[in-house]
């Protein structure tokens, strides 16, 4: 049975089998350098935190912390997110999905995705037992996460693990994200996924502004101008993206606030929670 992390922040296992998984030593740690930092990620975990269970069924989002895919800032991009979705009547599972590394995986760069979609595939199993209404079950990410949250939200249709539940999130929220791998991108992101695979076309593939298609779920974006670490850019194609093929999305631009500001923007008066509270409200999530 799922349940919060334990006193000792334990993670349950996303899988009873990883699939693309080469068995070596498992290296990953954690470390606090501001913030929390938990690096080498081979087996993958969740976290699931309850908004409790009032007889209600109620939406639940993954979290998918950044990082640059070379660590996972677990706590600020993480806990701290889904401490505050409980607060408002949401589930949340943290994800502490796989970093991509040929030690570990045959095919790193698919990794993170199959580990988005089977967080997104087990909260619907779980629906019941969780006290989720599966039709609300989204996938939000900060930077990193937020190519993986974006790329889950663009590749439901290329399921790469096993099963028959649906792995299309119902919603996505992306904050700071990285979207492109082409000129405008993260190059830490993008060489930490794509290593000496990268061609032309995997590039094209994980640069999700150009996976867009009508059925992909609506969204809640957030970035800042000032963003010198993922250029806005990212954020900015995306959204054109999704409107041009009408897919409801709402987004808000801060003037300040650079990359990684977590749930509290201190260059800003505007409080982006209550903006994204507020659109799953307007949406029928909430």
């Amino acid at each position: 049975m799922a349940m919060s992390m334990d006193a000792a922040g334990q993670y349950q296992p996303l899988y009873e089998r990883i699939p693309n998984y080469i068995n070596a030593p498992d290296e990953e740690a954690e470390q606090v350098q501001g913030i929390l930092r938990i690096s080498k990620v081979s087996k993958p975990g969740y976290a699931f935190f309850s908004a409790g269970n009032d007889g209600t069924k109620k939406p639940c989002v993954v979290i998918c912390p950044g990082g640059g895919y070379g660590i996972l800032a677990a706590q600020h991009e993480g806990t701290e997110v889904a401490t505050y979705f409980n607060s408002i009547g949401v589930h949340a599972v943290v994800l502490k999905y796989r970093l991509p590394s040929p030690a570990n995986q045959p095919d790193p760069k698919f990794a993170p995705l199959q580990d988005a979609q089977q967080a997104i595939a087990l909260v619907r199993q779980h629906a019941k037992e969780w006290n989720v209404d599966p039709k609300k079950v989204g996938i939000m990410g900060f930077s990193a996460g937020g190519h993986l949250a974006s790329t889950a939200a663009t590749h439901f249709h290329d399921k790469r693990i096993a099963g028959t539940r649906s792995v299309r999130p119902d919603f996505q929220i992306l904050i700071y994200p990285v979207i492109t791998f082409g000129d405008k991108t993260h190059k830490g992101s993008r060489n930490n996924l794509l290593r000496s695979d990268t061609t032309a076309e995997w590039i094209e593939y994980f640069s999700n502004e150009l996976q867009v298609k009508s059925n992909a779920p609506k969204a809640f974006v957030v970035h800042a101008a000032d963003d010198k670490v993922v250029p806005v850019e990212n954020a900015r194609a995306y959204v054109t993206a999704l409107k041009f093929y009408n897919v409801e999305v709402d987004y808000f631009e801060f003037e300040k606030g650079g990359h990684g500001f977590g749930m509290v923007n201190k260059m800003s008066t505007v409080d982006w929670t209550a903006l994204m509270k507020s659109w799953l409200v307007k949406q029928g999530i909430l």
